[in-house]
């Protein structure tokens, strides 16, 4: 097995991209999502300086063989950050990348990307500790106008990512004049010829799953239309959330289907009301 690092923007993160494996496991290294094939964390260097680093692993025989041929996510990070980069969405910038390779197929790949300390996940940024910061609807439904205007921003900039979900958008403050928005797993965005109804929808639909365990019925919707620029005439409005509901139940039964029937997982609890684009009213 060799260390073939595709990309460094100076020497010093060349050296944490060789280094990657050693580092993660050094005390320097903070953990933040441990799952499947990811590791990914904060390592916090000697000089004070942090970095994050995401480690992708191949955990089948399919993973090695399709690798070369789509490349390691690491490549396809450093794809999507350019496609990010033209379009000025702001999201992590990439610092080195690498990748381990042994008989012609890679097995591991590392991104060190910049840390954002300054941020957090949509969920845990909008409830703040306690989830004190979520009684103040106000402030939560102006993090959320901005989280919609940015997601159409890259849709409209003809861009798409299989995996929108909140624990993939980071909020800051910016200084009292709104809220920085970033966009993560960058290897999940690809430039369309056109960004249609269908892929559009598709991305609400995997959002609205996930902020629907922090977020009420009106909340929802409220993130919906300002996704659209605002909020349509009752009858438009209706026909949109059908539309919705019926690629929803849709997108449910493939994923049971492929589950082998098992029920659909879900990031928040059963609710009992009708929320977000489970229905409208006037």
């Amino acid at each position: 097995m060799r260390t073939h690092v595709l990309y460094a923007r100076e020497p010093r993160w060349r050296e944490v991209a060789e280094r990657a494996e050693e580092l993660i496991g050094s005390p320097g290294f903070t953990p933040v999502k441990s799952e499947g094939r990811t590791l990914a964390g904060v390592l916090r260097l000697p000089d004070g300086d942090a970095v994050f680093i995401k480690r992708s692993a191949r955990t089948s025989w399919l993973h090695a063989v399709l690798m070369p041929i789509v490349g390691s996510p690491a490549l396809r990070a450093l794809k999507g950050a350019a496609l990010l980069d033209a379009a000025g969405i702001p999201h992590p910038s990439p610092l080195a990348a690498a990748e381990t390779v042994g008989r012609g197929t890679g097995h591991v790949s590392y991104l060190v990307s910049e840390a954002l300390l300054d941020g957090d996940t949509l969920s845990r940024f909008a409830l703040g500790p306690g989830q004190i910061k979520g009684r103040d609807a106000r402030r939560r439904r102006r993090i959320l106008d901005d989280v919609a205007r940015q997601v159409r921003r890259f849709h409209d900039a003809r861009l798409y990512t299989r995996d929108l979900q909140e624990t993939n958008v980071m909020v800051a403050d910016d200084q009292g004049q709104g809220f920085r928005v970033w966009f993560l797993d960058l290897e999940d965005f690809r430039r369309l010829r056109r960004v249609g109804w269908q892929q559009r929808a598709r991305n609400l639909i995997h959002l609205d799953r996930s902020i629907g365990r922090f977020l009420c019925r009106a909340a929802r919707l409220a993130f919906l239309y300002a996704y659209l620029g605002g909020k349509p005439e009752r009858a438009d409005a209706r026909r949109i959330v059908r539309e919705l509901l019926v690629l929803r139940a849709q997108m449910e039964r493939r994923h049971v289907r492929r589950a082998g029937g098992s029920t659909l997982a879900t990031t928040h609890p059963p609710r009992t009301e009708a929320s977000g684009v489970d229905s409208v009213r006037g």
